[in-house]
């Protein structure tokens, strides 16, 4: 019977711990990705010349409880199903980074219980208070923040004329991730990919609003 098990044609190998970062990344990030721009984007064609590389809202972040679903909605040692997390001095750092090719939110080591290690291209489902919300994994040893943890906004963020826009929609991104969650849903329970799908649509209904 072994024999006849299928296996992916190509596994990315599981990294290992990542090591939490004691101090404000913001500066770690912006000179990962300035190399990134320097070396092998400036003449795509999707780049939004307007733009810069800059790391905002960087900050701590805790669960109360920690249980995400994984790609395959098994249970992961991290995230917050039921919403609770707060600020913290041991959380994990989230923050978004612009870049003249995407916007994104990101999720880095810190020590809380945000983080889960996982192999480059991997997906997980992160709660905060305004839902859960789809991050994917990256994993590069070499470079100066080796794990890390994005969610697309917007790629390529061509619809900004200007750096101060581009920041403004970052950090609207960053306000909504962290208001208030709504009323709890009476309605029969969904599964985690309907309400990562609604939770995910009405985060970017309130960027749009901002």
């Amino acid at each position: 019977m072994g024999r006849n098990v299928r296996k992916a044609a190509f596994q990315a190998p599981q990294p290992s711990p990542a090591q939490p970062i004691a101090v404000d990344p913001t500066p770690l990030l912006e000179t990962m990705y300035q190399r990134i721009w320097a070396t092998s984007m400036r003449d795509l064609p999707f780049i939004n010349p307007a733009l810069s590389v800059e790391a905002v809202g960087f900050r701590r972040w805790q669960s109360l409880t920690a249980s995400p679903l994984a790609e395959d909605n098994s249970p992961q040692p991290s995230g917050d199903p039921a919403g609770r997390s707060r600020p913290s001095a041991q959380g994990d750092w989230v923050g978004a980074l612009v870049t003249p090719w995407f916007i994104n939110l990101f999720v880095l080591p810190g020590g809380g219980n945000l983080w889960s290690d996982r192999p480059a291209g991997a997906r997980c489902h992160i709660e905060f208070p305004i839902g859960p919300l789809e991050f994917i994994a990256d994993h590069d040893g070499s470079a100066e923040i080796p794990a890390y943890q994005y969610c697309p906004l917007f790629a390529p963020p061509g619809q900004f004329a200007s750096q101060t826009a581009a920041r403004a929609a970052a950090l609207a991104a960053l306000a909504a991730l962290f208001s208030n969650p709504s009323p709890p849903d009476t309605e029969a329970p969904k599964s985690a990919v309907a309400k990562t799908g609604a939770s995910r649509r009405a985060f970017f209904r309130r960027i749009a609003k901002g």
